[in-house]
């Protein structure tokens, strides 16, 4: 019998008013969604939708990844892993230096060419390795299989720096590809192409080196400027005592001078290494090396255990809040050239979504007009369902700050269409129960119970492809697939749960033997 317990009632009309207060701040203007978030206490609806590029506008650039940076890094380690073990064998040689992708040994004894070999095995097997005709030259380069896993090692690794420093500039729901060998492509909406460019386009690798204050340059020292002053130079040890991902915090801030500083804190194996290096070179200078660049070389005075210090360098309060911002986010293992940069400009974006409103708009005036003529009261009941069903929808995308793109629009657009299926479904099996002669409330009764099965049956058919497009598919395709299975789950919800209520409400209020108005 049309009996339903009350708080499946409670129930359905808390779930509806949800729908409908969560929609508020997405038909509002700027202006009153501002006071909104100034004046509502926390818990009050206030997220709306984020509206994805092709909507808002924002930028889209194009990273190309220098490998070939990676490959000299290779290189310039295997040299000197490979300087530290000759050394140590007593291997003589005449010259030692980094070739593309390996390095290079001409030795003084062809007789230490087997011995060289077995270094570079041992160092790594997978190196090429060729030996020139009179035996006096070893030379080493990295195989197909090294280049293929450094290609993927750095672009899984620069994509993930890449994400952490979008989240770190507050942006939402950016779009984050790798594309081919050796490029990234990133889509931020709402942002500047020049912001973005200011934080992706440092490499952002810290590290702390020791200053060789010895008069001769060694082969294993760096030769860095300053970054304030590029024609002062001086040679710092090759090896970091202090590296990046020792960071635990960056952040801005002021010196006792009110100098603007960034003021960071390590990690429980940086601040031990930092002692223990500290304590032995009191009186020394080390270096802050910043991409290559010396920021400052301070003078270690005493030993520092507290692993917190600060970082000047003469900054402005932006170039102290980027550099923070580089710091928490990490290095990238790369640096990142733009190879192609384009905007996506607010005209476009406005045009896109007054186009979508309008798609929108005109569906559910169509749809709604048609069910009315067709069902007449019931009609009505399955018009209030759908707009309940859109109003779940955007609450729903707003919940979790979903980015709504032009693709996403279609998908809701199709939901509003598919909505009342369950509607017509149920309608029409009421009015074939009718014609057979039953009651009412028998006949409201059997069509909503048979033609349950047929309705969760033809939304799981559609849901199915629904999630096959989002675990394969990718940016747009993905927004269609989440915003259509997201209404195929409240569709249900509002067909079934939400019209059945008004229509049990119905035969309660009308009488016993008054006419079903389908």
């Amino acid at each position: 019998m049309l009996r339903t317990p009350l708080w499946k009632i409670i129930l359905i009309l808390a779930v509806s008013a949800f729908g409908i207060l969560y929609t508020i701040p997405n038909l509002v203007g700027q202006d009153t969604r501002q006071w909104m978030v100034d004046n509502l206490p926390n818990g009050f609806p206030k997220s709306t939708v984020n509206l994805g590029l092709d909507l808002r506008g924002g930028a889209h650039l194009l990273f190309s990844v220098d490998l070939d940076y990676v490959y000299k890094e290779r290189a310039d380690m295997l040299e000197q892993d490979l300087r530290d073990r000759m050394n140590k064998e007593k291997i003589g040689y005449a010259k030692l230096g980094a070739v593309l992708k390996g390095a290079k040994v001409t030795l003084k004894d062809a007789a230490d060419a087997e011995k060289v070999r077995d270094i570079i095995r041992a160092i790594d097997s997978r190196y090429l390795i060729s030996t020139s005709e009179d035996g006096m030259a070893v030379e080493a380069t990295m195989d197909n299989a090294q280049i293929k896993q450094v290609q993927d090692l750095v672009l899984s690794q620069s994509i993930e720096v890449v994400r952490r420093r979008v989240d770190q500039m507050g942006t939402t729901e950016p779009t984050i590809q790798r594309q081919g060998t050796d490029r990234i492509l990133l889509q931020i909406p709402g942002a500047k192409a020049e912001d973005v460019k200011r934080i992706m386009g440092k490499t952002a690798k810290l590290g702390f080196h020791l200053v060789d204050q010895s008069s001769r340059r060694s082969a294993g020292d760096l030769y860095l400027p300053f970054s304030d002053q590029p024609d002062r130079k001086i040679n710092v040890k090759r090896r970091a005592i202090i590296t990046g991902d020792m960071l635990d915090n960056a952040q801005p801030s002021f010196d006792q001078n009110g100098q603007t500083v960034v003021s960071f804190r390590l990690n429980a194996v940086g601040a031990r290494k930092f002692c223990d290096v500290s304590k032995n070179n009191v009186g020394k200078p080390f270096a802050i090396v910043l991409d290559n660049e010396i920021v400052s070389a301070p003078t270690i005075r005493e030993a520092i255990c507290g692993g917190q210090g600060q970082i000047s360098g003469n900054f402005s309060v932006q170039e102290a809040s980027d550099l923070a911002l580089l710091l928490r986010a990490g290095a990238l293992p790369a640096p990142m050239n733009i190879a192609e940069e384009r905007s996506v400009g607010p005209s476009l974006g406005a045009d896109s979504v007054a186009a979508g409103k309008m798609a929108s708009l005109y569906g559910l005036v169509f749809v709604i007009v048609f069910m009315f003529f067709s069902y007449g009261l019931f009609g009505l009941f399955a018009d209030i369902a759908l707009l309940i069903n859109v109003s779940l929808i955007l609450a729903i995308l707003s919940i979790l700050q979903a980015t709504l793109t032009l693709p996403g629009i279609a998908g809701i657009v199709l939901t509003v269409g598919m909505a009342v299926d369950a509607n017509v479904l149920i309608f029409e099996r009421i009015r074939e129960e009718l014609r057979a002669g039953r009651s009412n409330i028998a006949a409201i009764d059997t069509g909503y119970g048979k033609a349950m099965s047929t309705i969760v049956d033809a939304n799981l058919t559609t849901l199915i492809p629904a999630a096959i497009l989002f675990s394969f598919g990718t940016g747009p395709i993905k927004g269609f697939a989440v915003t259509l299975s997201i209404g195929i789950v409240t569709s249900m919800f509002s067909a079934i749960y939400v019209t059945r209520l008004m229509v049990i409400w119905w035969l309660r209020r009308s009488k016993s033997g008054a006419v079903m108005p389908v």
